[in-house]
């Protein structure tokens, strides 16, 4: 169902076929490409020719039961698939059953052939799920258990892991998650009966009491990525001033194929955390009216331009329009934390950076390090992103609230199987 709040229904148009080659082959895919083989290129290649391997047999003698497992292919075309569950788990593995799936902030853009990831896939990569069964190494969780999985897979036992880099894990090819096909590393999607979780003690996080399912399916990512460029700077910022500004940016533009929740995640955790001041800019009104019921101050692209300097910025616009915005809006000795882009370059202003002394961190979140910091917010009432779910509906209409999801403004989709 949908929440009261009135949505925007600009119906977006999907990319398929000679429309969407050019960003399979473009500079930023094959930037992208050379990251992921970056290392242990032979393991991601082995593990794509293993599940070709694996479905060719499925084929030909099935030995495993079957599942659904929700796919999207060229044109946004997305409906369940009947395939094979996973095998058993190995010693450290286990099987979870998703039931609370959300929607990620990419995964429009992604559905819609607007990447570099190829379709088909399997989509989906948040959830917080029940364990069906554990390998018989594993200690730390139980059947029957909820947990939340994080989308990047990690082994706990590397160095980058034990340092808390878990979304640099050195024991799998780099940008390995679910939900992202090929690109991701075939480890399947979130929207789906069964996942399997290769390393159950390392990843898996134990749901706290009081907790709703439903509240914390995005923890696996989006809600960790909001926290991570508010945390680690904002307790040092009010020290020096408690009433520091807080700014985040969204999309400067009326029509984007990005999602806004991962904005107001660090909305909310800027206010949970003591920021007085925090503002959002997006074009899009109904993202500013939702940012205004959640106390955050939303401004529109010519506001933005009037706004004073801010101690800390979120550029969360996923454009360069936005990067260069939030670096301008900086303030001397301040502090921008920066999301990214799917472009491969981008123009900024270092000398202008320089002068006015700002700090600039560009990169990916360490969902897993991050996971029980969010939990133990929420768990206290400080942190409330359910504030921020759009739509839920339960898993047999996946398909149907997914399609809407993926064509609208919707913010935040929840598909629940309890």
């Amino acid at each position: 169902m949908s929440t009261p709040e009135k949505q925007e229904r600009t119906r977006i148009r999907p990319l398929a076929g000679l429309r969407q080659a050019p960003r399979l082959v473009s500079p930023a895919a094959v930037a992208a490409g050379r990251v992921a083989l970056d290392r242990n290129a032979g393991q991601r290649l082995g593990r794509l020719a293993a599940a070709v391997r694996d479905h060719a047999a499925q084929r030909r003698r099935p030995s495993r039961a079957r599942m659904r497992a929700l796919a999207v292919g060229p044109g946004g075309r997305i409906g369940w698939r009947d395939v094979p569950a996973p095998p058993s788990p190995g010693p450290y593995g286990a099987l979870v059953r998703p039931i609370a799936a959300a929607t990620c902030d990419l995964d429009r853009s992604l559905a819609l052939g607007a990447t570099m990831f190829p379709l088909p896939l399997h989509l989906g990569h948040e959830c917080v799920a029940e364990v069906l069964t554990v390998g018989d190494q594993v200690t730390g969780v139980r059947t029957g258990q909820r947990v939340v999985v994080p989308f990047q897979i990690s082994c706990g036992a590397c160095r980058p892991c034990a340092e808390g880099l878990t979304g640099s894990c050195a024991a799998v090819p780099p940008i390995s998650m679910y939900g992202f096909g090929l690109g991701g590393g075939h480890w399947g999607g979130a929207f789906s009966d069964q996942l399997a979780v290769p390393c159950a003690d390392a990843m898996l996080v134990p749901l706290p009491a009081g907790v709703g399912p439903a509240a914390a399916a995005s923890v696996s990512d989006t809600i960790c990525d909001g926290y991570r460029h508010i945390a680690p700077h904002l307790p040092g910022l009010l020290a020096r001033d408690p009433d520091a500004d807080v700014l985040v940016i969204a999309s400067l533009a009326t029509r984007s194929l990005f999602s806004a929740s991962t904005p107001l995640y660090a909305g909310l955790v800027a206010r949970a955390l003591g920021a007085r001041h925090v503002f959002l800019a997006d074009a899009r009104p109904a993202v500013r009216g939702h940012a205004a019921r959640l106390g955050l101050l939303p401004l529109s692209p010519p506001e933005l331009r009037r706004q004073r300097p801010a101690a800390l910025v979120a550029d969360i616009s996923a454009t360069p329009h936005g990067l260069r915005a939030a670096l301008a809006k900086t303030a001397p000795d301040g502090i921008c934390s920066s999301a990214g882009t799917l472009h491969r370059t981008v123009r900024i202003s270092t000398l202008a950076m320089y002068g006015r002394n700002v700090t600039f961190h560009i990169g990916r979140t360490h969902a897993r390090a991050l996971i029980p910091h969010v939990l133990d917010l929420m768990a206290a009432s400080r942190l409330h992103p359910e504030q921020v779910i759009t739509r839920t509906a339960p898993v047999d209409d996946a398909p149907r609230a997914l399609r809407e999801h993926l064509r609208s403004q919707d913010t935040k989709t929840i598909i629940t199987a309890q």
